[in-house]
């Protein structure tokens, strides 16, 4: 994809951030096709922060234990990214 159908794609789906900025969803974006690397990196270059990244839980109920070998949570990745105010301009 080149530079500005990306503009428009992350201009399209993303929403305005209390911070100025815009917030994009992973998930929309992986949900527009097999480009969502060229998109994710081009969120990056521009400016773009990932969300804090999460800790699942390491406990599954009664048997929650034997679910992960190690016992630690293993960290998710990002949900949202925000691109500071102006990155689209």
């Amino acid at each position: 994809m080149d530079d500005d159908a990306i503009r428009s794609l992350v201009a399209r789906l993303g929403r305005p951030h209390p911070s100025g900025g815009t917030v994009i969803e992973r998930a929309a974006i992986i949900a527009e096709g097999a480009d969502s690397g060229d998109v994710l990196s081009w969120i990056l270059a521009h400016g773009g922060t990932p969300e804090a990244a999460m800790a699942t839980s390491t406990r599954h109920g009664l048997h929650g234990s034997r679910l992960h070998a190690g016992g630690g949570s293993e960290p998710r990745a990002a949900a949202r990214f925000v691109l500071p105010a102006g990155a689209l301009d």
